[in-house]
């Protein structure tokens, strides 16, 4: 569900990778129980929010549980989904108002018919993306005739292929072996394959293997993975002060774990089913983006660090690779007003 673009479009196609492994993300598979959370009332006008497990995204919870809905009089019915892509299949199927995905997803959506906007970035992935190896892999080039397991179009896919041309390797190198997310780290563990690439949590299984490591990780590059809040635009259309409201929410959301950072992390290592010092490891590998680092980003560059140029370059990936037959109006995919105003406000 992931997408990009060779010589331009080589050096293209593997940058946009780099962009573009915004594309599926960490949370498919997550088994929790599939549960509606709310602090406040909520009725039928209540903004259906969804998310699901990634460490950008457990924040939600900590706005949920500690009433920040309810300081910004917005009801909320926030639906958590075992599934990452449920909750996209969901917001396209305009069941829910509003979804935390990826830019790659969001754009794939949008190719497909869907009419969504991004209102908010939530954040990058800086680590929490990782292609882990059994004993005696100790570069990328040992990886060449290896068996290799990942899901196929996720971001960790892209993941994989950027190492890969990093070390002067294509696909054709490896074994791939096309696995949901859940069952390709329980394949490393058992022995079936040689390497995965997986997200955390399923990072912390596959490091279960006794002698596996990480060979590389979203960090070894930059600004390859964004993950956002995407609303349809009949919502946004229809109840814009709504909108105001949660993008208000979630910068307050983020003061607030940098004031009370042990106890914020404990509700979202609950949610998402591990030990606190575990989840503090998720934390390190995933930067929130401040009110300053969305304004920049949603401002026209040449770079991946715009997000309209990302998503021009991810466009045409997924026409290349024929996973889109034609581009989306990439104009009419970004709404900076409310992080906008929210920043104004905050100058004040």
């Amino acid at each position: 569900m992931k997408q990009r673009a060779l010589i331009l479009y080589i050096t293209l196609f593997f940058v946009t990778l780099t962009l573009t492994v915004g594309c599926v993300n960490p949370a498919i598979y997550i088994k929790t129980t599939n549960e509606t959370n709310t602090t406040i009332s909520v009725g039928e006008g209540a903004v259906r929010l969804g998310f699901s497990a990634w460490p950008g995204w457990f924040p939600w919870e900590v706005t949920d549980q500690k009433g920040i809905f309810t300081n910004n009089s917005i009801p909320v019915d926030l639906k958590w989904f075992d599934g990452y892509l449920e909750s996209i299949n969901t917001l396209t199927a305009r069941q829910i108002d509003a979804n935390s995905q990826t830019l790659g997803d969001t754009v794939n959506s949008v190719s497909g018919g869907a009419d969504q906007v991004i209102v908010l970035v939530n954040d990058n992935s800086t680590g929490n993306d990782k292609v882990i190896v059994r004993d005696g892999i100790n570069s990328i080039t040992d990886l060449k005739g290896k068996k290799v397991a990942a899901e196929e179009g996720t971001v960790d896919h892209f993941l994989l292929l950027l190492g890969l041309k990093k070390a002067n390797l294509s696909p054709k190198d490896i074994e791939f072996v096309p696995l949901e997310t859940g069952q390709a780290a329980t394949a490393f563990v058992g022995g079936q394959v040689d390497a995965v690439a997986v997200f955390a949590p399923f990072t912390t299984q596959a490091l279960k293997r006794p002698g596996s490591r990480e060979l590389f990780s979203s960090k070894d590059f930059p600004g390859a993975i964004s993950d956002h809040l995407v609303f349809t635009r009949q919502f946004i259309e229809e109840k814009p002060d709504q909108v105001q409201a949660i993008v208000n929410s979630w910068f307050e959301t983020l003061d607030y774990i940098k004031i009370n950072t042990e106890e914020a992390y404990k509700i979202m290592a609950q949610r998402a089913g591990v030990p606190l010092a575990e989840y503090q490891k998720y934390a390190q590998g995933t930067r929130l983006f401040s009110v300053e680092e969305n304004l920049k980003a949603f401002q026209p560059g040449n770079d991946l660090s715009s997000l309209s140029y990302a998503a021009q370059q991810m466009s045409q990936f997924l026409i290349d690779v024929g996973l889109a037959k034609s581009k989306p109006d990439i104009n009419q995919l970004f709404d900076a007003r409310f992080v906008k105003t929210y920043a104004q406000k905050h100058q004040q």
